[in-house]
C-alpha cells in the first residue's frame, strides 16, 4: 500500500495539500491496509507522536466527503482547533468547504464542547454527520475534558448509530477496553519517523547541584549543532527563571548575526502591548529581554499574540530554547530534537505529586522533528544517581497508566448530561436516565469490571439519583406527570456551556434582593468555575487587591486570584491598560481581555438567568456591565464603541477628551488631527453622528 495506490481524487487532493509528504510511512501504510478507507466499522489508531495521525484521519474524511457525506473532526482545545482549520482550508481549493460547523462545512472542526452541544441540540445536524474523527481520544480520560466527548460520543451513537467513528490517539493500556465499548477495531503502530532516545540524567554526573546547570549544559550542546530545545518545567514563575538564567549564562557567546534575529523577535515581542494601547509589562520586558538572547517562556500568564509569535519564531529555528509550563504538551504542534523535563512533579490538591507516566511520554514526545532532525532527544532530570535510577524505572521502563472515565468522579458533569439527557427529551425517567449513563465508558468499566461489576448498577443509581436530587433543589428539573421535565432555569443551562455550579452561584446572587450591585455581580462572577483566574505573580503584597475591593464596598478577609480577577475587571472597566493594572496589582495583566471578554459573557448569562426568574431589577444595568467590561470603558464611551466599528476605547477616549461625547459639530478635518483616527474611520463617526442632523 502506498500513496499511488490511494482513490486518484484523494491523492491529487493531499499531494497539492502535503506537499512535503513523498509516500506513506509504515504505521500509516498498516492502518490502510486494515481496511480505513475500504471498511465501514469504527477505529481507533493509535501510534506515536508526529507520526502522521492527521493524515489517516484527512484520508478517511476526504473519502467520506467524496462519497457525498459530511465529517466532524473533534479536537480538545481552541489552539489546536484554528490549527487544524489553517491546515484543512487547503482542501477547499478542491471545492471542499471546511469550517466549524457542520450545517455549513463538509468538514467541520470543533473542540469537545461545541461538539457535545451539536449532540444535544443539533439532531437534524448531527443526523448529517457520516463520520466523526476523535483527535487526542486519550483524553477521554482527563477530568475535566474526558466526560464531555465521552458522553457526547454515547449520544451521537444513540442519536445517529450509522455515524463511524475514528479515534486518533496514543498508545493506551486498556486499548480492548475501549476498543469493546466503542466496538471499533484497534490498529498500534510503534513507528516513529524521527527515533527518540529517552535518557535520565542527574545532577551529580555534572558535578553540580541545580538541575538548570545540566540543561544549560544540553543547551550548549544544541547551540553547537544548530537545533534547539523545550523544557518543561512545573510552575509560570520557573519558566520564566529558568529562561532568564541560561538567558544571563550564554548572552555573551552569541554571534553577531544570531543577536540580531532575536532582536526582531524581542521587538515583535514588545509590540503587542503597544498595539493593544498599553506600554510592555514587567512581564513583556522580561520575555524581551529573554527573547533577545534567544530564549523564550511560553505560558497562560501572556498575551495571545505573544505565545503565537514564540511558536512561529520556534518553529522558523529562530529561537535557541522555550521554556514551558506542562500545558504546552496538549498544545499546536511544537517539535524539537531535545526535550527537557526538569520537574516531574506537580502540585495539586494533595500537595506536590509525581505526573503520570503518560503525561512523561507526550512530553518526551515532542522530541524529534520530521524533516528537519534524524533523531529526538528526551531528557528527565533527576538529583542524584540513585534518584535517576528510580526515575528510569519508572518512567522509561515504566507502563502507562490505564485511562480511566472521570465521569462520576465529576460532579459537574453528571448534573450537565442529566440536564441535557432531559432537556434534551432523551429521559423522562430514571430508568432511561440510568441507560444513558451505563451506556457511557463509565457505565461499561463499571459493569464490566471485576471488582466493580456486583455493584456497578447500585453505584450508577445512587450518583444518578443524588444528583436528581441537587438538580430538582435547585429549580432545574421538575417532576411532572409524564416524567421529568426541565424547567426554564434548567433548559438555560443546557443550552449553555456553563458549569452547573456556575448557574448555581450566579442563580443565588440574583435572588439574593435589592438592588443590584455591579461590582458585587463581577465578583461573584470571578468566584464561578467558568471563568480563568488572573494570577499573582509572585508574593508581594495584596493590599492594593484589597484596598481597591474596599472602594468598590467588597470586604474580603483573604485575597486570592479571584479577587485579583475582580480587582483587574474594575480597573479594566476604569480603562486602566494592561501595563498599569499589573504595576498595581502584581498580577499577569495580559490575561486581562481574555478574563473580560469571559466575564463580559457571564455577565449576559446572568441578565438571562434573572429574566428566567422573573427578576426584572437592574437587567439594563447587566447589559451595560457587559458592554463595558467587552470593551473595556467607562460608560461614557459605550455609544462610541459600540457605534463605530473597531474604534476600539484608546482612540473613542482621545474623541471625547477632545471634543465630549456629542460629536455632531465635529468637522472630518478636526477628526483627522486625533492620533490614530484615519480616513475611513473619520467617515464612519461622520456617518453615524451626522445622520441624526
Amino acid at each position: 500500500m502506498s500513496l499511488e495506490s490511494l482513490d486518484p481524487t484523494i491523492r491529487k487532493i493531499i499531494k497539492d495539500s502535503y506537499p512535503q509528504i513523498e509516500d506513506l510511512n509504515p504505521a500509516q501504510k498498516a492502518v490502510v491496509e486494515a481496511g480505513l478507507l475500504d471498511e465501514k466499522e469504527n477505529f481507533i489508531i493509535a501510534i506515536p507522536t508526529a507520526s502522521g495521525k492527521t493524515l489517516l484521519g484527512v484520508m478517511a474524511a476526504l473519502r467520506t466527503i467524496l462519497e457525498g457525506g459530511k465529517v466532524v473532526y473533534t479536537v480538545p482545545l481552541l489552539s489546536i482547533q484554528n490549527e487544524k482549520v489553517k491546515e484543512f482550508k487547503k482542501f477547499e481549493e478542491h471545492g471542499i468547504k471546511v469550517g466549524k460547523h457542520p450545517s455549513s462545512a463538509d468538514l467541520a472542526v470543533m473542540v469537545f464542547e461545541s461538539y457535545d452541544a451539536l449532540t444535544r441540540f443539533n439532531w437534524n445536524t448531527l443526523s448529517e454527520v457520516d463520520l466523526v474523527i476523535v483527535d487526542e481520544f486519550h483524553m477521554i480520560g482527563e477530568y475535566s475534558r474526558g466526560p464531555t466527548i465521552e458522553c457526547a460520543i454515547t449520544r451521537s451513537r444513540i442519536i445517529n448509530p450509522g455515524m463511524r467513528l475514528i479515534a486518533l490517539s496514543a498508545t493506551l493500556q486498556n486499548m480492548e477496553e475501549l476498543s469493546t465499548w466503542l466496538g471499533a477495531r484497534v490498529v498500534e503502530h510503534d513507528y516513529r519517523p524521527v527515533p527518540l532516545y529517552q535518557e535520565v540524567l542527574n545532577t551529580e554526573e555534572y558535578g553540580t547541584k541545580n538541575k538548570n546547570d545540566v540543561i544549560l549544559h544540553i543547551l550548549k550542546d544544541s547551540m553547537e549543532e544548530s537545533s534547539q530545545a523545550l523544557v518543561f518545567v512545573s510552575t509560570r514563575r520557573f519558566t520564566e527563571s529558568l529562561a532568564n538564567y541560561l538567558a544571563g549564562k550564554i548572552k555573551r557567546n552569541l554571534p553577531a548575526e544570531k543577536k540580531k534575529t532575536f532582536k526582531m523577535v524581542a521587538e515583535k515581542i514588545l509590540d503587542v502591548p503597544r498595539r493593544r494601547g498599553s506600554l510592555p509589562t514587567e512581564v513583556c520586558l522580561k520575555l524581551a529581554e529573554c527573547v533577545e538572547n534567544g530564549m523564550a517562556f511560553h505560558h497562560a500568564g501572556l498575551f495571545d499574540r505573544q505565545k503565537e509569535i514564540i511558536e512561529e519564531e520556534f518553529r522558523a529555528g529562530n529561537l535557541l530554547m522555550i521554556t514551558a509550563t506542562p500545558s504546552l504538551m496538549y498544545g499546536v504542534n511544537l517539535p524539537s530534537k531535545n526535550v527537557v523535563i526538569r520537574d516531574y512533579t506537580r502540585w495539586t490538591s494533595q500537595g506536590p505529586q509525581p505526573i503520570p507516566v503518560f503525561d512523561y511520554l507526550q512530553m518526551s514526545g515532542r522530541a524529534g522533528r520530521p524533516g528537519y532532525d534524524k533523531e529526538g532527544y528526551s531528557y528527565l532530570i533527576g538529583k542524584t544517581l540513585s534518584e535517576a535510577e528510580q526515575l528510569q524505572y519508572q518512567y522509561v521502563y515504566g507502563e502507562i497508566e490505564a485511562t480511566n472515565s472521570k465521569l462520576l468522579e465529576n460532579r459537574d458533569a453528571v448534573y450537565r448530561q442529566i440536564i441535557s439527557q432531559v432537556a434534551a427529551g432523551m429521559a423522562r425517567n430514571l430508568d432511561e436516565l440510568m441507560e444513558f449513563f451505563q451506556g457511557t465508558f463509565s457505565g461499561f468499566q463499571m459493569t464490566h469490571s471485576e471488582y466493580s461489576s456486583l455493584f456497578a448498577s447500585d453505584t450508577i443509581q445512587f450518583q444518578v439519583k443524588e444528583a436528581l436530587d441537587f438538580l430538582t433543589e435547585h429549580g432545574m428539573i421538575q417532576a411532572v406527570p409524564d416524567g421529568l421535565r426541565a424547567t426554564a432555569f434548567g433548559m438555560l443551562i443546557a443550552k449553555s456551556n456553563y458549569a452547573v455550579q456556575t448557574a448555581v452561584r450566579l442563580k443565588e446572587f440574583a435572588r439574593s434582593g435589592g438592588e443590584v450591585d455591579m461590582s458585587r455581580l463581577v465578583y461573584e462572577i470571578c468566584r464561578t468555575p467558568d471563568l480563568i483566574p488572573i494570577s499573582f505573580k509572585g508574593r508581594k503584597s495584596r493590599d492594593p487587591v484589597r484596598d481597591r475591593l474596599n472602594q468598590a464596598g467588597l470586604f474580603v478577609v483573604d485575597v486570592g486570584n479571584d479577587e485579583a480577577t475582580a480587582a483587574t475587571l474594575m480597573e479594566w472597566m476604569d480603562e486602566r491598560s494592561e501595563y498599569e493594572i499589573e504595576n498595581a496589582f502584581h498580577v499577569y495583566a495580559a490575561s486581562t481581555r481574555r478574563a473580560a471578554y469571559e466575564a463580559s459573557q457571564l455577565a449576559k448569562f446572568h441578565r438571562e438567568i434573572c429574566q428566567v426568574l422573573g427578576i426584572y431589577t437592574g437587567l439594563d444595568s447587566m447589559e451595560v456591565l457587559a458592554a463595558r467590561l467587552y470593551y473595556g470603558v467607562k460608560e461614557e464611551l459605550l455609544p462610541l464603541v459600540v457605534g463605530i466599528k473597531r474604534l476600539g476605547r484608546r482612540r473613542a477616549r482621545a474623541l471625547v477628551d477632545a471634543f465630549g461625547t456629542d460629536l455632531r459639530y465635529v468637522s472630518r478635518e478636526e477628526l483627522l488631527r486625533i492620533e490614530g483616527i484615519g480616513p475611513k474611520t473619520a467617515e464612519n463617526i461622520l456617518k453615524k453622528y451626522h445622520a441624526r442632523d
